[in-house]
């Protein structure tokens, strides 16, 4: 389904309480804020109006997006830009090592705009970024969240060589909103990548874990999520996060349904019975909030 076939009026344009989040007053965060401009990098609190950029700004937190911020996909969620990538820039993987030495990070998560226009998809990128932050401090968990590759095991191995400790790649929404939701990714390669991802770290001899997050308030059913958790399970996906999905535009997604904090508690219980080791479920949880609550305790 295209995403002009869907009619506008199913969407919930009235945000409810639990939704709406206090406003910048903590001068740390306009530190982060001047930090992260000073050294040229970009951010997916930014680039995907993240509604937590706030709170995790003002606690002195990031999220690093590497490889530019033009995205060469076009998903029907997704508030980053689409448009023909800049080159990638060599120095990106210093400069990203320096701001985290600055912010005094023990837990760092990277991710990346998806780059179809690059042949390992950006692969490389990621694994040298890896390599310059464990350089300047071999005690940082370093978490990564990755768009798929296309699928490609020479890149995927690439990524697992570069040992990160926590590797992420989110399923977002359930199999059968996946052609409408994810602009040319698809569901049985998303998790055929999860498990080839836990699958390569095991025959390396890293304790490496692997992690996924769906959006909700779609219009899924709860059958298709609890169906979307055992298929991860399946994939030996042991960390899980669940949010609700924010329209950033009214050229995206509708936002079919609020689910409330309660409903969340009861599907974050259903995720841990289900097996997953760590589940963070709330309606402002994103893939990367409050991340370093996992903490693997890893030395690679």
């Amino acid at each position: 389904m295209a995403l002009s076939k869907i009619d506008p009026s199913l969407h919930q344009a009235k945000k409810p309480d639990w939704i709406k989040v206090r406003l910048p007053s903590n001068p740390v965060f306009f530190s982060t804020k001047a930090l992260i401009s000073d050294l040229r990098l970009h951010t997916v609190c930014e680039s995907a109006q993240c509604p937590n950029r706030w709170e995790c700004w003002s606690g002195g937190t990031a999220t690093f997006m590497i490889a530019g911020d033009r995205c060469t996909r076009a998903c029907g969620f997704c508030a980053v830009s689409t448009a023909k990538p800049l080159a990638l820039e060599q120095d990106e993987p210093e400069r990203v090592a320096e701001a985290i030495k600055r912010m005094k990070l023990k837990h760092v998560v990277i991710t990346a705009v998806a780059r179809d226009d690059v042949q390992d998809g950006g692969a490389l990128h990621f694994a040298k970024t890896i390599e310059a932050i464990r350089t300047m401090d071999p005690t940082i968990i370093i978490e990564i969240l990755t768009p798929d590759f296309n699928g490609k095991e020479a890149s995927l191995q690439t990524v697992i060589d570069a040992r990160p400790h926590v590797f992420n790649h989110n399923l977002e929404t359930v199999e059968r909103l996946t052609p409408l939701v994810r602009s040319r990714a698809k569901y049985r390669l998303s998790l055929d990548f999860l498990k080839r991802a836990r699958d390569l770290s095991e025959l390396a001899g890293l304790k490496m874990s692997t992690k996924s997050g769906l959006m909700l308030g779609l219009g899924e059913t709860q059958e298709e999520i609890f169906q979307a958790m055992d298929d991860l399970r399946e994939a030996n996906v042991s960390v899980l996060t669940l949010g609700q999905y924010l329209r950033p535009t009214a050229e995206h997604l509708p936002v079919i349904e609020y689910i409330t904090p309660e409903t969340f508690d009861l599907y974050g219980k259903i995720a841990r019975e289900k097996g997953f080791t760590f589940v963070a479920s709330g309606p402002l949880v994103r893939s990367s909030y409050h991340a370093s609550d996992f903490n693997p305790h890893i030395s690679h």
